[in-house]
């Protein structure tokens, strides 16, 4: 759901990955318990939409590797609509499946006015008296048990799109909310909106937090939707905690999509990035409550796809990439009509010759489909897919083509691109080099330009002229 936070990111930080096996789940370990106000194991929603896509896709190639890794994971549940009924409801039936489960359900608050900013995943309530109404209706479907609310992703981490009044307003309402919450149910344990450790300073942040009532709350959580390695924000989370000075608040992170750490300054469904260690409440460290899975691994941040939509290639490449004890599986082949999973990013201006790339067999004929996914002011999204319409497989691929103006790509998925002028060379990733007779390949890419956006054309495979 949450993209704006991502745009302030600045240096890589050093990896920090834990890993242990617990009762055949991946699970965060090492160290003692945590010293924190959590304790017991966090909700597994088997309505999510990595889980619904698992089970309508049992034969996928992709699937054994994203239900191992993503699937068996406790994950949170957002509730966005501004609709107080339907969220009193759905938050009663998700609140109660994790209560018959024995488990604490981790439920994510998300519709305070100006949402994001207006960003990608802009929405929610019209006004603060409205969204006063709807966390009485999201706390009357809490029931009287431990339940994990993260409380409004980027509204104080923020905030540009405020003026000081509207700052102020903005802190008053989530202080009422932490109060109506914890009058609802005092077990719930509330956590406010701390960014993350690459964007506002520790004090600044720490201060939006206090105006914000995080002294009656549980503390704050960080990394949401973002790469940020759990040992930076264990770091940045002590250096609020000293700043507010209250030794009864607590850290949650998320370590959904931190296993490699961050791309640079990319935040906006960047390749080659890894799943964290999994959610647990024993992390090692006195401050930090838990670590869990805030964000969905697999659900696009808006450039891969519309913001919040389940991908399957980019749970892929999390799931793959991500700190686990195992090794990689196999090459797959390539099913007929669909994708395949991601992988390298983009090396702008390196070269790859052609002639080390397997040819097309004599008499091979193939088709390219290239669509516009998403596009912006200065950038857009694109998928690729290749139709092997000749008589035989092929067995490993180099697309070349070419863009009409000044497109540069800055990031790919299910393939190496790189870029010399307006000519683009993609190839495969090892692992979906073969295409099978009438069966296909897909990768995709994000890209800057200026004026006119016109579509890539003169697409070759290994030499060989696509129509």
């Amino acid at each position: 759901m949450l993209r704006s936070l991502r745009k302030w990111q600045t240096a890589v930080a050093a990896l920090a990955a834990v890993t242990a096996g617990t009762a055949g789940l991946w699970l965060a370990g090492g160290g003692s318990a945590s010293a924190g106000t959590i304790t017991g194991t966090f909700y597994r929603d088997p309505d999510s939409q990595v889980m619904r896509w698992l089970a309508a896709n049992p034969g996928d190639s992709r699937a054994a590797l994203i239900r191992d890794r993503i699937g068996v994971q406790p994950q949170s549940r957002w509730f966005t609509s501004p609709n107080t009924a339907a969220t009193t409801s759905g938050v009663q039936s998700y609140v109660g499946a994790a209560n018959a489960a024995g488990q604490i359900p981790v439920l994510v608050a998300y519709a305070i006015p100006n949402r994001d900013c207006g960003g990608a995943s802009a929405g929610g309530t019209t006004n603060l008296t409205e969204y006063a109404a709807w966390v009485r209706a999201f706390a009357a479907g809490l029931g009287n048990r431990t339940a994990v609310v993260v409380l409004e992703p980027d509204s104080l981490a923020l905030q540009t799109c405020l003026d000081s009044a509207g700052v102020t307003a903005r802190g008053n309402a989530l202080a009422g909310a932490v109060t109506t919450i914890k009058q609802a149910n005092p077990q719930a344990k509330v956590y406010l909106d701390g960014g993350h450790s690459a964007w506002n300073s520790a004090g600044d942040q720490a201060n939006r937090l206090v105006a914000a009532g995080v002294r009656n709350a549980d503390g704050f959580y960080t990394n949401v939707s973002n790469f940020r390695t759990t040992a930076d924000e264990v770091a940045y989370g002590r250096n609020i905690l000293n700043a507010i000075g209250a030794g009864n608040l607590h850290q949650i992170i998320d370590t959904s999509r931190n296993g490699r750490g961050p791309n640079g300054s990319q935040w906006c469904d960047p390749s080659g990035r890894g799943v964290g260690v999994g959610p647990t409440t024993s992390t090692g460290e006195a401050s930090v409550d838990a670590y869990v899975w805030i964000k969905l691994p697999g659900e696009a941040d808006g450039c891969a796809a519309a913001a919040g939509q389940f991908v399957p290639d980019l749970a892929y490449q999390l799931a793959l990439n991500g700190v686990v004890p195992s090794t990689p599986p196999s090459s797959p082949s390539v099913s007929p009509s669909r994708s395949v999973s991601p992988s390298a990013s983009v090396s702008p201006s390196a070269s790859v010759s052609p002639s080390s790339s397997p040819s097309v067999p004599t008499g091979t004929g193939c088709s390219v489909a290239y669509r516009v996914d998403n596009q912006w002011n200065n950038g857009f999204t694109a998928t690729v897919t290749i139709t092997n319409r000749g008589p035989a497989a092929v067995n490993g691929w180099t697309l070349t083509f070419a863009f009409p103006g000044d497109q540069r790509i800055s990031n790919a998925w299910n393939a190496t691109a790189t870029q010399s002028g307006t000519s683009v060379t993609a190839r495969d990733g090892g692992w979906n080099g073969s295409i099978p007779v009438g069966g296909t390949a897909s990768f995709g890419f994000q890209a800057g330009y200026s004026g006119t956006n016109g579509a890539a054309t003169g697409f070759k495979l290994n030499g060989t002229t696509c129509s």
